[in-house]
């Protein structure tokens, strides 16, 4: 049996989607939730985000890190890692805008 690959016209496309709509096959359609926080909220919750993880950093990898690393790259990568100074994140005030800054 040969097929012939020809595309489909419009109205042969919308009689095999009403079929599979009949059959009870609907399409499932995957939506990312709408962010709804504002733009100064989204940077304080990122900001938060940044320090919790140089917390762990600090933590978990940079305390932990055994003796036969301590010269290694990975230790002074996690060391400027520890270094930087997020606070100057958390100090930034951002415009409220559209005249709100009142």
């Amino acid at each position: 049996m040969r097929y012939c690959l020809v595309a489909l016209t419009n109205a042969e496309r919308q009689a095999r989607y009403r079929e599979r709509r009949k059959a009870g096959e609907f399409p499932l359609r995957y939506r990312r939730p709408a962010d709804r926080r504002s733009r100064p909220q989204q940077w304080n919750d990122a900001v938060q985000t940044f320090l919790a993880l140089q917390e762990q950093y600090r933590r978990e990898w940079r305390d932990a890190l055994p003796e036969s690393l301590a010269g290694s790259a990975t230790a002074e990568l996690l060391e400027q890692v520890c270094d930087l100074d997020l606070s100057v994140l958390e100090a930034v005030e951002l415009p409220r805008g559209f005249g709100r800054d009142g």
